[in-house]
């Protein structure tokens, strides 16, 4: 039920949406005053929304900086979590925008510092199946020079929580030993450490990659210039803050 409920309420998580049902709401109320006042919070929502310095600012508050391992750091799991692939539908398998969470954990296999990559991904989707997207991933694994028996599969998670729960049923059974590198990302960290954090790892070391927004030299257009992709963009950060929230009221964070 929390899984289908989460995914009807992504809806409302959009600020584009919030402008479409205000504007029907304006259309078909016929009180001048309430239609005023309607119209006027649909210019606010897509001013303060469309914003890239508030967008910016708001993910710098909410990103945790990037983690510095030593050159001689050594740990025998890297947890990736997954949702940064997807599938067409003929089930091929495709990257997608968040793919730097691929790039890294791979990169923390290449460079000596983990023995195993676990992929922790199911099928996140309601209304029809498709291939676990961890099916996907340990093959593109391969194809990146990771041996095949370096790579654990959890491929029964549908959100983070599960995320959580099946890859330490898995870490118990095979005695692999803490800390354990965790890979997401920066936006999805917060909420994916607490949670992990929640459920007893003991040593959980986050690693944020996929960072949508960082330090750049001056540019206008990130300050002042409306950017009306920003307001499906900000449905992500208000998604993991609320996410954080009520997993925290219900005992999961």
């Amino acid at each position: 039920m929390f899984f289908i409920l989460s995914k009807l309420f992504a809806f409302l998580l959009i600020p584009f949406n919030w402008m479409l049902i205000l504007g029907i709401i304006f259309i078909l109320i016929k009180n001048k005053k309430i239609r005023k006042k309607i119209g006027i919070g649909i210019v606010i929502i897509g001013i303060i929304f469309s914003n890239p310095f508030i967008y910016r600012t708001a993910n710098f508050w909410w990103q945790p900086n990037p983690t510095i391992l030593p050159n001689n750091f050594k740990s025998d799991v890297v947890i990736l979590l997954g949702g940064f692939s997807g599938f067409d539908k003929f089930d091929n398998g495709y990257m997608g925008d968040n793919a730097d969470r691929f790039i890294q954990a791979a990169n923390l296999y290449h460079s000596n510092q983990v023995k195993y990559i676990l992929i922790s991904s199911g099928s996140g989707h309601l209304l029809f199946n498709e291939p676990s997207e961890a099916s996907y991933v340990i093959k593109e694994l391969v194809r990146n020079g990771i041996k095949k028996e370096a790579i654990i599969i959890e491929d029964k998670s549908r959100n983070t929580y599960e995320n959580a729960v099946y890859s330490k049923q898995i870490l118990n059974t095979l005695h692999l030993q803490e800390p354990y590198i965790l890979v997401t990302s920066a936006q999805h960290m917060r909420r994916s450490n607490a949670i992990f954090n929640k459920l007893g790892y003991k040593n959980i070391i986050p690693y944020p990659c996929d960072y949508k927004v960082y330090p750049t030299k001056f540019n206008f257009e990130d300050t002042i210039i409306p950017d009306i992709r920003l307001l499906h963009n900000w449905k992500y950060l208000i998604k993991e803050i609320i996410g954080l929230f009520v997993y925290r009221i219900t005992g999961k964070a």
